[in-house]
């Protein structure tokens, strides 16, 4: 099976989602909707969204609360993407003009704050409290994850283990939640949910890893964002990490300039994590995480739902957009 396939497998159930999603973002204010609409159709992959309704599907779910809780993970995504553009000065998000440079800092903040708000009420209608207490504490969670980013943005001496912990709380710990939402759903027991839980997290930091890799070797129109903003941005990701650990005393100091000084151009740097095998490196460590999450879906039986989890699992660490 490939991707394609397991998107055109839940291509009806996707629909929903859309569906759901396009209802409950009316509002009387039209700037709400413009801004959103010029981000959720911009061309992503509605990759969370995917998971929970694999997930719910291989946990036995047959109802249709998956479609508005679907719809919440997604607008808690999309609330960060308005918010990380504002902190990051943006300029391109899924190759179009961001939205924070056309409306501006405040509308886009704003925007991402009614997407949260929203979500909130969705699942307060939802009604279900184990799904409440997994994504409040979720969302709580990805901002110590931004904060944390912040306080870290542009520090050379940033440890693997601690763009690993940047990682699992700003991009894991939702693709996580979205996994085990699909076994609450499903009255899966303890042992199962945890299992999602753990799965989501390995596929979540494969996720980032490749993402980040990306930065440096994708084609910017295909990837849909500045090729290089990372390191515009005083982002330290694990290709950069492994070549500074790597590298020369004299080489550190070229990346140094090019992170802090903007005084080395991408190519140069680049180069250098050619040369210390960075990007290797960080695919590598991309794939053993997903090899350890297929591990957790061991204690679920072979149907169609589990084939898809694990091609979505392949898939991330093979794209090249």
């Amino acid at each position: 099976m490939q991707i394609q396939d397991v998107f055109s497998y839940y291509g009806d159930e996707l629909r929903r989602v859309e569906e759901c999603m396009e209802r409950h973002l009316r509002s009387e204010v039209n700037l709400i909707p413009e801004i959103i609409y010029h981000l959720l159709g911009s061309g992503g992959k509605r990759f969370r969204p995917l998971l929970l309704l694999a997930t719910s599907a291989l946990c036995g779910y047959r109802g249709e609360r998956h479609y508005s809780l679907s719809a919440v993970v997604e607008f808690i995504h999309t609330a960060t993407l308005l918010h990380d553009d504002v902190i990051d000065h943006a300029q391109i998000r899924r190759g179009k003009v961001s939205a924070n440079n056309i409306w501006g800092n405040a509308a886009s903040v704003l925007v991402g704050d009614f997407l949260y708000s929203k979500s909130f009420k969705l699942m307060t209608e939802d009604g279900n409290i184990a799904v409440l207490k997994l994504l409040s504490t979720t969302t709580n969670t990805m901002s110590e994850g931004e904060v944390f980013q912040l306080v870290k943005a542009g520090d050379i001496n940033l440890t693997e283990k601690e763009y690993l912990f940047i990682i699992e709380k700003k991009t894991s710990t939702l693709i996580s939640a979205a996994c085990a939402v699909g076994g609450i759903l499903g009255n899966a027991s303890d042992a199962k949910i945890e299992a999602l839980t753990r799965f989501g997290m390995r596929l979540g930091s494969a996720f980032q890893i490749t993402d980040d890799t990306l930065d440096y070797t994708a084609n910017e129109g295909e990837f849909g964002k500045a090729i290089g903003k990372d390191l515009e941005e005083g982002k330290i990701t694990l290709p950069l990490i492994r070549t500074l650990k790597k590298c020369s005393p004299h080489e550190r100091e070229t990346i140094k300039g090019a992170v802090q000084y903007k005084e080395q151009s991408l190519a140069d740097v680049v180069s250098l994590i050619h040369k210390y095998d960075g990007i290797n490196y960080a695919l590598k460590k991309a794939r053993a995480y997903i090899t350890e999450g297929k591990e957790f879906l061991v204690c679920f039986e072979d149907c169609q739902a589990k084939t898809s989890l694990l091609t979505i699992s392949d898939y991330i660490v093979e794209r090249s957009v």
